[in-house]
């Protein structure tokens, strides 16, 4: 069977969590814990490298998450260093926290570092996607960077489609991403609030439960130019995930899309440059 890997022209890793070393283990065994998920690997930045080099993954978007507002700073720092330290394979996303103080200081601080979006996780962070505090940071975010948001756990109300669904709808100025295809352990309910919206998906925490045909037809659903690769470093093999894509009933078009050509689009990266 023919493998992806050695097909696509580039691949880039649109949702991956780093942490730093001291703490990379226990983060990654408290990450699935929560999810009662196998990690695949530690969650530290040297691991990470070495799987992008054996999987030939040219880029990742690299991102933590605060849990509480008192981290934000710190984890911004550390996820601006490493792309400073490694600008040729890491794009940053910044973490911010609903309750934190002058979430407009911080939005400017990690813009003037050179990071590229913001991460939030609803779930985590434990606020409903269209919480008046969520609103607030919608709001000073703007247009100004794309924002990547967990979306769906059947567990919880935090992160329902339907309610990614209704920010959609008020704040369209937002440039969104809704992580695992829009819903995490509800697909089929991100299907039926978030496909035809103006929103992208990645496709981590998902192959592993969506058979390649459905897989397929979420892509087609949501836009082949709006559905990004991604692993959920350190939660899946990268191997394996490109293996799920390399299995799906799509076009070789398609495949390079999804593996970097659409976040290229939307990260307005130049791959002939960067890599």
């Amino acid at each position: 069977m023919k493998v992806v890997i050695f097909t696509a022209k580039y691949i880039i890793d649109s949702h991956a969590h780093i942490f730093p070393d001291k703490i990379a283990s226990k983060a990654s065994v408290n990450i699935g814990s929560f999810y009662s998920l196998h990690m695949s690997f530690d969650g530290s930045v040297s691991r990470l490298l070495e799987e992008g080099e054996k999987n030939h993954i040219d880029k990742f978007l690299i991102q933590s998450v605060a849990t509480v507002p008192q981290q934000v700073s710190h984890i911004n720092d550390f996820i601006a260093r490493e792309t400073e330290e490694h600008p040729d394979k890491f794009i940053g996303f910044a973490s911010l926290h609903p309750d934190m103080e002058d979430p407009a200081a911080e939005i400017d601080r990690v813009i003037s570092m050179g990071l590229k979006g913001i991460k939030l996780h609803p779930d985590f962070q434990q606020f409903a996607i269209d919480d008046k505090r969520a609103y607030r940071l919608y709001e000073l975010i703007g247009d100004r960077l794309p924002i990547l948001i967990h979306t769906g756990d059947s567990r919880f109300e935090y992160s329902h489609p339907r309610l990614m669904a209704k920010v959609l709808d008020d704040c369209p100025y937002l440039k969104v991403i809704a992580a695992h295809f829009g819903g995490w352990s509800e697909w089929e309910e991100s299907e039926n609030e978030l496909c035809g919206k103006n929103v992208w998906v990645d496709t981590s925490s998902s192959l592993y439960h969506l058979t390649p045909e459905k897989a397929a037809e979420l892509i087609g659903k949501f836009g082949e130019d709006r559905v990004f690769f991604g692993t959920d470093y350190p939660m899946w093999d990268a191997a394996d995930e490109l293996k799920y894509i390399d299995r799906l009933p799509i076009s070789d078009e398609v495949k390079e899309k999804v593996l970097w050509k659409n976040l290229c689009a939307f990260l307005d990266i130049d791959m002939e440059e960067n890599v």
